[in-house]
């Protein structure tokens, strides 16, 4: 799988981990929401001229981090609880969010290297977080990467 497909994936799912988060919806429920969005912007985005087409989405991908993440987050917080430097409650959702991803890829995907899992949640953080959340983001799984990954 290409890279990007799995960029997309990790886009999506951050996106979806954040909306269960703030609204306790069904998960099932969720994930049918942002697929069938999904391809709906893919129709439309077909039909225009001229454009680039997004990369392929890695959709099993996505449907792992997501459903992974929401079977685990008690495990995944205390994992990370370690290392904040606030209380779990005081985190920004979207801070929240991406630590919980970056932590299930962290501890259960040991197929992707830990320096491509921190340098995509330090992209994710630049593009949905507060203004300094890349820097609180790369800080907590740097500490965690030694305990949870060999180097």
């Amino acid at each position: 799988m290409k890279p990007a497909a799995r960029r997309n994936a990790r886009h999506f799912a951050l996106q979806a981990i954040y909306s269960w988060q703030l609204t306790k919806d069904n998960v099932a429920d969720i994930e049918a929401q942002f697929l069938a969005a999904d391809n709906y912007e893919e129709e439309e985005h077909q039909a225009e001229e001229p454009r680039l087409r997004q990369p392929e989405t890695d959709v099993e991908y996505f449907r792992d981090l997501l459903s992974g993440v929401v079977l685990n987050y008690q495990e995944l917080d205390s994992k990370m609880r370690p290392y904040l430097s606030r209380p779990l409650q005081d985190l920004d959702e979207m801070e929240h969010a991406i630590l919980r991803l970056s932590m299930y890829e962290l501890c259960k995907r040991e197929d992707v290297p830990y320096k491509v899992v921190i340098n995509e949640a330090i992209e994710l953080a630049k593009r949905f977080g507060a203004e300094d959340s890349h820097k609180f983001v790369n800080g907590v799984l740097d500490k965690a990467v030694p305990t949870l990954r060999k180097k």
